[in-house]
């Protein structure tokens, strides 16, 4: 408990410093990658074809004690049929494929799932998934969906707790969503379904729950605009009618904190936003992690600049794993197996260019620099040992193309 007192003093003392932005991912998420689930009552009675398309060229360069470097050159791409038969009723499909250029063969598995959970063979020579969303508006604030979820971005989780780069090579999420958003709540609840098993099935089932609340004081559109984001997430694999002797595996994250911004609307300064969150993690059964519980400060601020977004950040923790952050949040070495940094800090700066030509044609640029003082690591193989300080940083394009073409106009029933 000392020890979360000092991690909360020494973040606090971060965000009351004078000219101190933060981790800027959050404009390209926003512009980007979000995705409306408004539905348009002008388009009742239509039936649309629709390409979703976002390429990109990400490269991260990173000690491979921490995290490996790597480079993501590719698009991800979405081609469906959108129809809207009746008011408050629309339903999508077609297919989403993920490309890497200058590859032939992809693994066979989902991307994005548990972790231990990914086959590596690869032996697909594209990888693609079937995309179909059933969703109706119960009310003007009330939606419910049902296959393709509105997943990655939309589900506005913090950093620690989900990585903005599976918005690009993420499988869609896919099972059941409900969405609320009224008048000083907004709410996200969904069961993301990822292995389905039959009886005496070789392999468990596999699902993610997670809930995203934005809980706001006053208006987003006043000059100061003070919120709290909730949010929580939990991974099970298991079942009982499989073949396999494998214990049950069940993860859970969670957050809270609160953030104010002011909306200064100028032709040149825009915004400003600080926001404080607690991340915890905890693993409830199993030993997918060598790491039973562990929490995490994070501070952080923004500026909004024209079309610029600069920022930096303070995080810190103890313990701490995350089950889609990243992982340079976390208190896990993604190259050594098994082994953990004990109380790892962190420092980041970023900027974001963004520029939305028109609705479902964006651009997005960013570049992210981050600073890990020493600490020490735990490894089973070589004891407990130091880390010097290390700098990883990562860049990254991003271009969205959605046009969308009516095909054909049918009269009310």
């Amino acid at each position: 408990m000392v020890g979360f007192r000092k991690y909360v003093c020494c973040t606090v003392l971060f965000v009351l410093l004078p000219a101190q932005p933060g981790v800027c991912d959050a404009q390209v998420s926003e512009k980007v990658f979000l995705r409306t689930y408004r539905i348009d009552s002008r388009q009742n009675n239509r039936l649309f074809a629709e390409v979703d398309n976002v390429s990109f060229f990400r490269n991260v360069e990173s000690p491979g004690i921490i995290v490996p470097g790597y480079t993501l050159p590719g698009l991800r791409l979405q081609a469906k049929a959108v129809c809207y038969p009746v008011s408050g009723i629309r339903f999508e499909g077609g297919i989403h494929s993920l490309w890497f250029w200058g590859t032939g063969t992809y693994p066979a598995s989902a991307y994005g799932s548990l972790a231990g959970h990914i086959d590596g063979r690869p032996d697909n020579t594209v990888h693609v998934y079937p995309f179909f969303r059933a969703q109706v508006e119960l009310s003007e604030q009330l939606h419910i969906v049902m296959g393709s979820l509105y997943g990655g971005a939309n589900h506005r989780l913090a950093e620690p707790l989900y990585n903005p780069e599976l918005n690009l090579i993420a499988d869609p999420e896919t099972g059941l969503q409900l969405l609320y958003d009224g008048r000083g709540l907004h709410l996200d609840t969904w069961v993301n379904w990822e292995t389905f098993i039959y009886r005496m099935d070789t392999k468990q089932e596999a699902f993610s729950f997670g809930i995203s609340a934005l809980f706001d004081v006053n208006s987003c559109e006043s000059a100061w605009h003070v919120y709290f984001p909730v949010q929580a997430l939990a991974q099970h694999r298991g079942g009982q009618i499989d073949a396999t002797s494998l214990p049950v595996q069940t993860v859970l994250n969670g957050s809270a904190g609160v953030g104010l911004d002011w909306n200064v609307r100028g032709k040149v300064l825009k915004k400003m936003r600080l926001e404080l969150n607690a991340p915890v993690g905890y693993q409830h059964a199993g030993n997918l992690w060598p790491l039973k519980s562990g929490y995490g400060v994070s501070a952080s601020a923004t500026v909004d600049i024209m079309d610029f977004r600069l920022g930096a950040a303070y995080w810190a923790c103890n313990d701490f794993i995350s089950i889609y952050g990243n992982p340079l949040f976390g208190a896990l070495s993604t190259s050594v197996p098994d082994a953990y940094f004990i109380r790892p800090r962190m420092y980041s700066f970023g900027g974001e260019y963004t520029r939305t030509f028109a609705p479902g044609y964006a651009l997005g640029v960013d570049f992210d620099f981050y600073f890990r003082p020493s600490c020490l690591i735990n490894d089973p193989a070589a004891g407990i040992y130091g880390v010097p300080s290390k700098i990883c940083y990562s860049y990254g394009v991003c271009l969205q193309l959605n046009p969308s073409f009516l095909v054909k106009s049918f009269g009310a029933r």
